[in-house]
């Protein structure tokens, strides 16, 4: 039972009950397109007459549209989707390496998207951020744009928009969202990586994750980051630093440091750059020394190199052992493992689980899910992007 904030609660008047209504009808148009107005009436209770103002509303808005349903016999039936057509979403999603822009509809579908190189100035960035999204804007109706989101590696203050630290490039105080709201005239949201990821999953994700309220979202990537979800909302605690849960021990003596210097830390045992140490280590002394990429790692460990296949498996294996933790800590109905490290899950997905397993204190009680994302290799590009999409469809809240 949620205690009442008597401090953010809002009264549940008719303007309220109203908005919680169109949020309901929207929602259902988005989860089981295509539907007619008289389906929406029968699964919700809402009178015929309600559901008709409403859809005229979301039509009006450019949210809806009508389509010509397959006609049995007599007239086609008109039903109602997402409106499909044009950019309504930027999203900015910057990683240690590479940060990529792009713009998508309502849907979620990325209709444009540019790729650069992060620059180690945070000056300099902004100015390669705006640049982009000014290019990408470029020629589009401006009222056709809702906003920007911004997923940034490190720890951010979401309801300023400031990133309080960023450790692999020891920013800190960057105030990203005033620079590009002066910059666009939009409104500009931004987040933690991990959690604009777990968003994205609650709301484009699996079907079977998006009805769950409670999940954990592990991002591996240079670093390794956690979005936590509960009750169907993002959980991220005083001053947005919740689910740091890369920077917990679980060793010593990793192959490599984690972005504070620690070389005791999850993520020194369990990120990208650790399965690379472990590679070039294994395969040292084995023909000549090349750099490999996270994403050549793959390639090589389904291709059956050995060396490549073992840095892998032993980097799954302390995931699942970081994994146990949380679950042990938190115990969410599923865990999602998301980042370009989701392309190998068919190599490493039993090792994962039985690490988890092995470390379980919980037997006889049903196991949480533990599955991969299935927004491909960047959900940190779609959380960017849903986090302005997300307050669309998102309900108001009442207490």
């Amino acid at each position: 039972m949620r205690r009442i904030d008597l401090k953010r609660a809002n009264v549940a008047r008719s303007d309220t009950i109203r908005s919680i209504n169109r949020q309901i009808v929207l929602n259902y148009v988005r989860e089981r397109a295509p539907i007619s107005r008289a389906e929406i009436a029968h699964e919700t209770a809402l009178q015929r007459s309600t559901v008709s103002l409403i859809v005229g509303e979301l039509m009006e808005d450019g949210l809806v549209e009508e389509i010509e349903g397959e006609s049995t016999g007599g007239r086609p039936p008109t039903l109602l989707r997402l409106r499909a057509a044009g950019p309504v979403a930027v999203g900015v999603a910057v990683g240690t390496t590479q940060t990529i822009v792009a713009t998508s509809d309502l849907g979620g579908r990325v209709l444009e998207q540019e790729e650069f190189p992060t620059a180690r100035n945070s000056e300099e960035m902004l100015g390669r951020v705006i640049e982009r999204i000014r290019k990408l804007m470029k020629g589009k109706i401006r009222g056709s744009i809702e906003g920007i989101g911004v997923s940034l590696p490190g720890l951010v203050d979401y309801e300023t928009g400031s990133a309080l630290f960023i450790p692999y490039f020891k920013w800190r105080d960057w105030d990203v969202k005033r620079a590009v709201e002066d910059a666009t005239g939009l409104p500009v949201v931004v987040d933690n990586d991990a959690n604009a990821a777990a968003l994205a999953e609650l709301w484009f994700g699996r079907p079977e994750i998006r009805e769950v309220r409670d999940f954990i979202l592990v991002l591996v990537e240079e670093g390794l980051g956690t979005g936590i979800v509960f009750d169907g909302q993002i959980y991220r605690g005083e001053a947005g630093a919740a689910g740091e849960f890369g920077h917990m021990t679980i060793g010593s003596a990793a192959p490599v440091a984690c972005a504070s210097g620690s070389r005791d830390c999850w993520e020194a045992f369990a990120c990208e750059r650790t399965a690379l140490a472990r590679y070039e280590k294994l395969s040292r002394g084995v023909g000549p020394r090349q750099k490999v990429s996270f994403p050549q790692l793959i390639d090589r460990a389904f291709g059956g190199e050995r060396a490549a296949q073992t840095a892998l498996l032993r980097t799954a294996h302390y995931l699942g052992v970081g994994i146990a933790n949380l679950i042990k800590g938190l115990s969410p109905e599923a865990v999602i493992v998301g980042g370009r490290i989701a392309r190998a899950w068919p190599l490493i997905a039993n090792d994962l689980k039985k690490a988890v397993a092995k470390s379980s204190i919980c037997r006889g009680l049903p196991p949480p899910r533990i599955n991969v994302s299935s927004l491909g290799e960047q959900p940190q590009l779609m959380g960017a992007l849903s986090l302005v999409l997300a307050s669309k469809f998102a309900s108001v809240t009442t207490a």
